[in-house]
Formats: C-alpha cells, sequence, structure tokens
C-alpha cells in the first residue's frame, strides 16, 4: 500500500543508482511513480528500463486541454503508458471538462483540485468520512 514517487529529474542526475534502488524497493512490495512526466528531462527511450509501474503525466499538460494538439499529447501519453504496462495518473486536474476527457482517454486516474485541495490529516478525516456519506461518488477516471 506503499508508494515512491520519483520526478524525472531524479532518475536522469543519479540514473545508476536511482535505478538500482528502485529494482530493491519494488522486490519488497513498494509501488513506484514517475512524477512530473513530460516535463522534459527525459527521453522515451529511458522508459524501456526504468523499473516502474505508474507514470504521473505533470499538471502543465492539463491546462490545455480545450486545445486540440494537447488533447493528442495527452492521449499519446496515456496510450504509450499503457503499452508499456504503466498506470496512468494526471496531476493537476481542476475541471469537469479535463476529467471527462481523461476519462474517454483511458486515464487510470486523476488528482488535483478537482477532487480536493491538499489536506491536513484531521482536514482528510473529515473530507472522507463526508465522502462516505454521500455514498463515496469519487472521481476516478
Amino acid at each position: 500500500m506503499v508508494e515512491l514517487e520519483f520526478t524525472e529529474g531524479a532518475l536522469i542526475r543519479r540514473r545508476a543508482r536511482v535505478l538500482e534502488q528502485l529494482i530493491d524497493i519494488r522486490a519488497v512490495g513498494v509501488t513506484c511513480a514517475i512524477d512530473d512526466f513530460g516535463t522534459g528531462y527525459s527521453s522515451f527511450a529511458y522508459l524501456q528500463n526504468i523499473p516502474a509501474d505508474v507514470i504521473k503525466i505533470d499538471r502543465s499538460f492539463m491546462g490545455g486541454l480545450e486545445r486540440e494538439r494537447d488533447q493528442k499529447l495527452v492521449r499519446a501519453m496515456i496510450t504509450m503508458s499503457h503499452e508499456l504496462n504503466y498506470r496512468v495518473v494526471a496531476e493537476g486536474v481542476e475541471t469537469q471538462e479535463a476529467y471527462e476527457f481523461l476519462a474517454k482517454s483511458g486515464c487510470d486516474e486523476i488528482q488535483g483540485y478537482l477532487i480536493s485541495r491538499p489536506l491536513s490529516p484531521s482536514g482528510f478525516g473529515k473530507w472522507l468520512s463526508a465522502k462516505l456519506r454521500s455514498g463515496g461518488e469519487e472521481r476516478a477516471a
């Protein structure tokens, strides 16, 4: 139930050491996620050998989803990630329109203000209780 997130930048700066550690971490059952994917630090070639389970598409791609070109780019990232057996999370989802586009495009999960702003532990407890009382009507692409 533990997921470790690492950025593309951390992977590129310390590639050999990070890859070795990721192999060890995954061996004990920890899920590994590449955070801020698509921000320009790495090439697609790195994805062939990264021992990770999740691609988290950076929030910078969510702001332009009203443009067809940006939609195609995000859809391609989702498709490519699925072809390489990664689960896909879109970060920074703030609108219902973005959520609907991502759901239609096959994105596995979303994060962002559409669901909730960051919460303290006690605030999360209250938020979760309210969700459970309302039938748990969650948004998950």
